[in-house]
């Protein structure tokens, strides 16, 4: 429990359903589905498709998205769904060679993989919601036509990105205000988005993949170079798979399998499970070390072994087992840090999640993402579609088990995480922010099971970030801290804007009751009733 004295935000309690989402009207319009008689999974699509409107340089319809849902929290009934997108049918990495390229560009058309995420809404929706996407899809539909007001972190990164949406004429007109962000506190339409949701709400998943709004993305996008056709979009669908989990200290963490990143958390938890992190400060040079070396060798075994399992074979049994993670434990010494090659996985951008339980414990961890901060930067000029950039997250080296192929879907930045024991979730949680999530993940989870805080501290908590050879760390960690893992051999830096955000809710089986935590990093809010 947070002291009192200090300023901080509570938990959130709630015994009938709680949402915690990045947007008070994302986890106001989830709340509205549950008191309306909604289950988690109506309440989750309808908070992911109000924040495609409300927080558009994190998310969109022209996105991806995962999930792990468990029916009345039950783990063995759990499902794990993989909504990202696909490569074009024509983008081969032969393509990418014959013009030259040896990286796919952020803005370009080629950028653009085929977005999974209103795939993935409208099945998960019609396999285990109970309303219908025009009752979902009606707070989204309304802030897109009546406008919405910005918040104040949407504001900054929406200004720390206007040359970026000034660099089509489209993204221009839909998404700035006379050339400039718009301000904290100012409203902000969308009505052209408003229709796109319209079409879906009404025809469903063919209101996206086919007639005008699909052939509105691939016309423009072959306009500037893209070899998208409406076959990729008729042909893009979404994976229900079981979870793949691993233990730590007696709890479960369970994730979606690649081609998510989510083994990556499995992973550093298991190489930390050999640490009495415990006996360790939380913001401890010793824990923060611990973190950096687990980090470091987790991303590299899945930099080099891990993507599409279509496509490659990826031993995900092996890379979450204990004895991978006592073999890389083996290497860690607490006296300095290791001398080894640091293999850079492609990019570090922004996402949104969301979690939703209700009544019934129906329990949904959410993710949903456009890559970079308004994805490549194109907004389709008749249906107001921001358009993903994850396409280039793909690497252009044959033989890379992540390199492009025509069907194939990039190895994702954004996981969905679940806690639970003896079989029931009793966490649904996730932190945002491009590659750091899995680290970030871990943090959360350590912070609940080592060190007995609450969803809120756990969330609150200074974190930090080993990546491309600086450990990224918030100003909140302390500088005596950050002066242990400088002797330590780390190359300590600061962040701006701090890593990522979060939300987790935990269910207290024993009386009944859910407590929600939302991060003060965003401008979101947990709420229960």
């Amino acid at each position: 429990m947070r002291d009192f004295h200090f300023p901080g935000r509570s938990t959130a309690h709630g015994a009938n359903g709680m949402a915690a989402t990045s947007h008070p009207a994302a986890s106001l319009a989830a709340i509205d589905i549950l008191r309306a008689g909604g289950n988690a999974v109506d309440a989750a699509i309808a908070a992911a498709a109000v924040l495609a409107v409300v927080e558009p340089q994190s998310t969109g319809i022209g996105g991806d998205c995962f999930c792990v849902y468990a029916p009345k929290g039950d783990m063995a009934n759990a499902v794990a769904v993989n909504g990202s997108g696909k490569a074009p049918g024509k983008a081969s990495v032969e393509f990418f060679q014959d013009q030259g390229l040896e990286h796919i560009g952020l803005t370009t058309a080629h950028a653009v993989s085929v977005p999974g995420a209103i795939d993935a809404w409208t099945r998960v929706l019609a396999e285990h919601g109970t309303l219908d996407l025009k009752t979902v899809f009606a707070s989204a539909i309304g802030y897109a036509e009546d406008g919405y007001v910005v918040a104040p972190r949407i504001h900054k990164d929406w200004a720390d990105h206007v040359d970026k949406l000034l660099l089509t004429e489209s993204a221009t007109e839909k998404m700035l205000i006379d050339g400039r962000a718009p301000n904290p506190g100012e409203v902000m339409k969308n009505p052209w988005l408003a229709d796109t949701l319209r079409a879906i709400a009404e025809n469903g998943r063919d209101g996206f993949y086919a007639g005008p709004v699909a052939e509105d993305i691939v016309t423009y996008l072959n306009s500037i170079g893209g070899v998208h056709t409406l076959d990729d979009f008729a042909a893009q669908d979404s994976e229900f798979l079981k979870p793949i989990s691993s233990s730590y200290r007696g709890y479960e963490i369970s994730t979606v399998p690649p081609s998510n990143p989510g083994l990556t958390t499995l992973m550093i938890l298991n190489i930390l499970e050999g640490f009495d992190l415990a006996s360790y400060g939380p913001n401890s040079v010793e824990r923060l070390h611990l973190m950096a070396e687990a980090t470091r060798l987790a991303y590299n075994a899945r930099e080099e072994a891990v993507g599409d399992p279509a496509f490659v074979e990826v031993d995900v049994e092996r890379l979450i087992s204990k004895q991978w993670a006592e073999e890389a434990r083996a290497k860690i010494s607490l006296d300095a840090a290791m001398d080894m090659p640091y293999i850079s996985p492609p990019a570090h951008p922004d996402t949104v999640y969301l979690t939703v339980v209700d009544k019934d414990r129906n329990t949904m961890s959410f993710i949903n993402s456009v890559f970079y901060s308004f994805g490549s930067g194109l907004v389709t000029p008749n249906t107001g579609v921001v358009l993903q950039n994850r396409g280039a997250g793909f690497h252009l080296k044959p033989g890379h088990p992540n390199c492009i192929q025509p069907g194939k879907r990039p190895l994702h930045t954004i996981t969905p995480g679940m806690l639970s024991k003896d079989g029931r979730a009793v966490m649904s949680y996730g932190v945002m922010g491009g590659q750091y999530q899995p680290v970030g993940q871990t943090q959360v989870v350590t912070n609940v099971v080592d060190y007995a805080m609450d969803a809120q501290e756990a969330i609150d908590l200074p974190r930090s970030f080993w990546f491309e050879g600086v450990y990224q760390l918030e100003e909140g960690v302390p500088e005596d801290t950050k002066a242990g893992l400088e002797k330590l051999g780390h190359t300590c830096g600061s962040i701006d804007p701090p890593h990522g955000g979060g939300q987790a809710i935990k269910i207290d089986w024993d009386n009944g009751t859910l407590e929600g935590g939302s991060d003060p990093r965003k401008d979101g809010i947990a709420l229960g009733y």
